[in-house]
């Protein structure tokens, strides 16, 4: 499923200060610009005033350092601003790829990225027709909280869509609403909504984009 799809169909469903966009980024072809790289091997600075000059500060402990590749993951997704609060962020359509599932560490790296969405008050859909990866990433964060949702169930469906909205509430915890679609191979894909304040949303239909999406890249 292309983001591209999905703007074109929320285009007519927004109200006019709302405008979306679709922002990819391919890990394995992403380019880092050299000015951004040129100096990654500079040997760190020491205690005595080694290589990057005299250090003023005391010596801290010399770090662990790991090849960290955060490069490597993929995100697709649409995002939808509000013009007239200075193109406030106010919903997200995540758009999860094989890379998203496919280790604990990639997982967890989304899941905590869809949090921290929803902890500055954006509305998050997830769509998930990843089918050969057998994970529930909106299970996950269910976990992640030490929350359940009944309509998940004991065996996750590996294919999904999901609506979540967190609510602020006066010196009490924040509550989520989520709207949760199960989905199957074959079946037509659901119509989610999509809130883009506590009391406005769209309804958007993942159908129309996913099958013109198929209909682009000749998918039968």
């Amino acid at each position: 499923m292309r983001p591209a799809e999905i703007v074109r169909d929320l285009f007519d469903r927004l109200p006019p200060r709302y405008q979306a966009g679709p922002r990819v980024y391919l890990g394995s072809s992403f380019e880092v610009d050299i000015s951004l790289t040129e100096d990654d091997d500079r040997s760190p600075v020491t205690a005595d005033g080694g290589v990057g000059g005299t250090a003023t500060l005391l010596a801290v402990e010399q770090p662990y350092t790991i090849v960290a590749d955060f490069n490597s993951l993929d995100e697709y997704e649409v995002r939808v601003y509000d013009s007239e609060r200075e193109q406030t962020l106010v919903a997200v359509i995540e758009i999860v790829s094989p890379s998203n599932k496919d280790r604990p560490e990639t997982r967890a790296q989304f899941i905590g990225k869809v949090a921290a969405l929803l902890r500055e008050g954006v509305c998050v859909s997830i769509v998930d027709i990843v089918s050969d990866r057998h994970t529930n990433l909106y299970a996950e964060l269910l976990s992640r909280i030490g929350q359940l949702d009944p309509r998940v169930g004991a065996d996750p469906s590996a294919m999904y869509a999901v609506t979540l909205r967190a609510r602020r509430r006066r010196k009490r915890p924040s509550l989520m609403d989520a709207w949760y679609f199960p989905m199957a191979v074959g079946e037509p894909l659901p119509t989610i909504p999509l809130w883009l304040s506590t009391a406005l949303k769209v309804m958007l239909p993942l159908e129309p984009s996913y099958s013109e999406t198929c209909r682009l890249l000749r998918i039968t």
